[in-house]
């Protein structure tokens, strides 16, 4: 492999040629008749689990393209990706591996660190795990009243709860249709107490089984809501022993803690908003939906990364998605993306995507901390479609600020109930709603009326599928990491640290501790009683 060298956008030769081609392409030109119906044919790209990554209402060519190509070259995107896969120290903030693709295959050589094999580690672990899960499920695990368990209940934030939340919303439906809906999951994840309140309020906590997540095993607001727990635990008269488990590093005080009855591990290689396929999300996944469902989950990840290693971008479905994102905040100058999923399953994905893109390239120097003069990570907000056609849509369609857009739909819904009502099912409606939307931003309406005037020319894509599956939401979790990390490269930024976090963290122990200046001071004083 020829030695890599991480270059800053703005010196690519192939990313000067790409500012040339700014506002080359017309969408309501590009979408108009025959050769319009060609385009959504032509520029699509299979993604695995039945997945299809369509850009035909993106502001691309074929000459666009072509730069793309030369810019996947020039910066060595698929080298890199290869060196991060392979084990090289990427993230360089933390001066760290990057091995979250590990938790769910194999893409490249062996990764051995300290004598352990990292896929070994990881598919130890993931078994460990299911063995867990089997004998709770069976009953061969059981609480101090000797009855089963019914409900999990994962302790964490950030990484450690927004990627697993949305995965168990996005498949609850899904498992109970297919019965495999072992245990309802509950999530305690802000250090507010009316969150673990309204909680604990809502379970039986005599059957509940609490994951705690932290790698460290010192996240403040996870360790306050521990506390929070126990309490509960103990004033139901409940074995605090009986009633948690840990998923945490090997190095954390939470092991061999006798309040655990069992530790699972993760480390330091995986990060938090990229840790769903690790234990952080196979522990209550494996609990709620059972073993088999998170192993299909891991194998659709699994798929979609051996898509992202295609060197042709036009078949590289999270590369090309990672190109016109560059393009629209880079050469277009477009600071937002919203995410629009039309299935209520993925409710909270905009918001796990938001800490994974947000956190990842949110980023003002580069790789080697050099302060750089172009600007990185669009903001990420979104909501499921419909309801957001009632909400915000109105200043996507005709706001001063153009917001390109990224829609994820399927063409059947998870349960198999629907209702036909003047004509049409409810699933029809929706897709109805979703094809609609992207021909009328693209588009747009002409009228002498000022007001029902829509300028168009509002970018999107689409991703679609058959149904949101275990499978297909590996894929579809896999691609966006994926593309968070390609842009990353080209943006030379660090996209697997984050101290962003770290200063308002420091600031508020500073208040506890009663050490803090003035001003600091000052606004404690307004809140803290």
């Amino acid at each position: 492999m020829a030695e890599i060298s991480w270059n800053n956008l703005n010196k690519l030769e192939s990313y000067k040629k790409l500012q040339s081609l700014k506002n080359s392409v017309s969408l309501a030109s590009a979408l108009k008749g025959a050769s319009g119906v060609k385009r959504v044919t032509e520029f699509s790209i299979p993604m695995s689990a039945g997945l299809t990554y369509n850009y035909a209402a993106k502001q691309v060519n074929k000459q666009i393209i072509s730069v793309f190509k030369s810019l996947v070259k020039e910066d060595q995107l698929l080298e890199k990706f290869a060196a991060l896969y392979n084990g090289e120290v990427v993230n360089t903030g933390e001066k760290r591996m990057v091995l979250h693709h590990l938790t769910r295959g194999q893409l490249g050589k062996d990764v051995v660190v300290d004598g352990v094999n990292k896929r070994d580690f990881y598919v130890n672990v993931q078994k460990r795990i299911a063995e867990f899960a089997d004998k709770v499920h069976s009953g061969k695990i059981l609480n101090e009243r000797g009855e089963k368990y019914t409900t999990v209940c994962q302790i964490g934030i950030g990484g450690s709860d927004l990627g697993p939340r949305a995965m168990y919303l996005a498949l609850e439906n899904w498992a109970k249709a297919n019965k495999t809906h072992f245990m309802e999951a509950k999530f305690i994840s802000n250090v507010d107490p009316d969150d673990a309140a309204a909680v604990l309020d809502s379970i039986d906590i005599a059957k509940t089984i609490f994951v705690l997540v932290s790698k460290s095993g010192t996240t403040l607001e996870t360790l306050t809501n521990e506390s929070f727990v126990k309490d509960a635990i103990k004033k139901a008269k409940c074995d605090v022993s009986k009633h948690m488990i840990a998923v945490t590093s090997e190095t954390s005080p939470l092991v061999n803690n006798p309040d655990y009855m069992d530790c699972f591990f993760m480390d330091d290689f995986i990060g938090g908003r990229y840790s769903s396929t690790s234990a952080v999300g196979g522990a209550i996944l494996s609990l709620a939906f059972g073993p088999d469902v998170f192993a299909k989950f891991l194998k659709g990840a699994a798929e979609e990364d051996k898509t992202a290693l295609e060197k042709d971008v036009t078949k590289n479905p999270a590369l090309m998605d990672a190109l016109i994102g560059v393009y629209e905040r880079n050469v277009l100058g477009l600071p937002s993306t919203a995410v629009l999923p039309y299935s209520q399953a993925l409710s909270r994905f905009p918001a796990h995507l938001q800490q994974l893109d947000m956190e990842s390239n949110g980023k003002s120097v580069n790789r080697f901390g050099k302060k750089i003069t172009y600007v990185t990570g669009p903001v990420i907000f979104g909501e499921p479609g419909t309801n957001g056609q009632h909400s915000f849509y109105q200043l996507l369609h005709q706001g001063t600020n153009i917001i390109p857009l990224q829609f994820i739909a399927f063409q059947n819904n998870q349960t198999g109930k629907d209702v036909t009502i003047q004509g049409s099912t409810s699933q029809t409606k929706l897709a109805a709603n979703v094809s609609a939307q992207i021909v009328a931003f693209a588009c747009g309406k002409d009228d002498k009326d000022p007001n029902k005037f829509f300028a168009g020319e509002r970018p999107s894509s689409l991703i679609w599928g058959k149904s949101v599956t275990p499978e297909s939401l590996g894929a579809l979790l896999a691609h966006y990491e994926n593309k968070v990390m390609f842009q990353g490269f080209l943006w030379n930024v660090n996209s697997f640290d984050q101290e962003g976090v770290q200063l308002g963290k420091t600031l508020a122990k500073a208040v506890l501790s009663k050490n803090m200046d003035p001003v600091l001071e000052a606004y404690a004083k307004l809140l803290i009683k």
